[in-house]
């Protein structure tokens, strides 16, 4: 099967599976992430700021999320699997030599770098800004993570490199943290994730 034969069909795969996280989550009442206000910028961010200042200074008064249509989807899954293919996987301190550090990835990068790679790739698509938010995370082993929180009028998806599949943000099994805000790509919000089947190790 060709690259493009296997984007196609992983996206008629995801449509399937939209139609079916979509009901899931209306079911359960927990569709979008609760934000808790203001809160610190990382400080990967932060130093990412210096550097790309335009990206760090869009304000919105607009904060409603994207409506998801089909092909809509179908953006995501295409970027969510070029970006994953075309990065390789290294850690900033094997790669730079620093412990954090946010940037546009080339052939390597570390998981913001994927998921900033991503925003931009979106944002090229037409996506605004406010709906595409860099999100911290805990893994269940208790390691930082970063991922894509995609707002729509559906649901919150995350886009993910240890993942190509596009799940919505509460069965991704990650404890959330903290997200940029929608109104202003240069502050951060608390996330609310008071879920109680999260799994284990980190509650």
């Amino acid at each position: 099967m060709t690259i493009n034969n296997k984007i196609v069909f992983a996206t008629i795969v995801a449509l399937g599976a939209l139609g079916a996280a979509h009901s899931a989550n209306a079911q359960g009442g927990m569709s979008h992430m609760t934000v808790t206000g203001r809160t610190t910028q990382p400080i990967g961010h932060y130093e990412y700021c210096k550097v790309y200042r335009a990206d760090c200074s869009i304000r919105t008064s607009d904060t409603k999320p994207m409506q998801l249509t089909r092909a809509r989807w179908g953006e995501l899954v295409q970027v969510n699997d070029k970006a994953n293919r075309r990065v390789q996987p290294v850690t900033d301190q094997e790669f730079y030599h620093v412990e954090e550090y946010w940037t546009y990835p080339d052939r390597f990068g570390d998981c913001e770098d994927y998921v900033l790679l991503k925003r931009k790739m979106l944002m090229q698509l037409g996506w605004p800004a406010s709906s595409l938010l860099v999100t911290v995370v805990r893994q269940a082993n208790g390691d930082g993570h970063a991922v894509l929180t995609v707002r729509t009028d559906r649901a919150d998806y995350v886009l993910d490199n240890l993942r190509n599949e596009i799940v919505a943000w509460n069965e991704a099994g990650y404890r959330y943290l903290k997200r940029q805000s929608a109104s202003f790509s240069g502050a951060w919000e608390g996330i609310d994730d008071s879920r109680s089947s999260v799994v284990g190790s980190v509650n």
